[in-house]
């Protein structure tokens, strides 16, 4: 990648509906060369997605939550379980003082107890520690420029 793609990567993130003319121009290329480079950086996996950047609060979850999870056994084969939880958004394996992280926005807390039961279904779980944001003073994406 170079100083032109992170440039490109970083307008993607500030606003992905950005017409192609608009991204070649902010970075010195025609529409047609930007939105070359935006294909080859989608192909490569550098793009994985074009979203929406939403305030969970609006769509009625403002509650998240962060549950460290232990298992009995290796918990990284319980990825597709834990996906079909729709409120588990993250699910990260990790080294640490448990085997799994999970990011949680749930409507209320009593919706967060009824994630953790879910939770506790998948094979192996033995432990759950919950920490629940109180408030989030930021969030942003991977800066392509660092």
């Amino acid at each position: 990648m170079d100083d032109i793609d992170r440039k490109l990567v970083g307008l993607l993130q500030e606003d992905a509906g950005r017409s192609y003319a608009s991204l070649g121009q902010a970075v010195g290329l025609s529409g047609a060369a930007a939105h070359e480079r935006v294909r080859k950086l989608r192909e490569r996996g550098v793009i994985r997605r074009t979203t929406v950047d939403v305030d969970p609060a609006e769509l009625g979850r403002p509650v998240t939550a962060y549950v460290l999870v232990d298992g009995s056994t290796w918990m990284g084969d319980t990825a597709e379980r834990l996906r079909r939880i729709p409120a588990v958004e993250e699910a990260h394996v990790i080294a640490g003082p448990a085997s799994l992280l999970l990011k949680v926005r749930t409507a209320t807390t009593r919706d967060l107890q009824k994630v953790l039961r879910q939770v506790f279904e998948v094979e192996g779980v033995t432990s759950t520690q919950t920490v629940v944001v109180l408030e989030t003073f930021f969030e942003r994406p991977s800066d392509p420029e660092l």
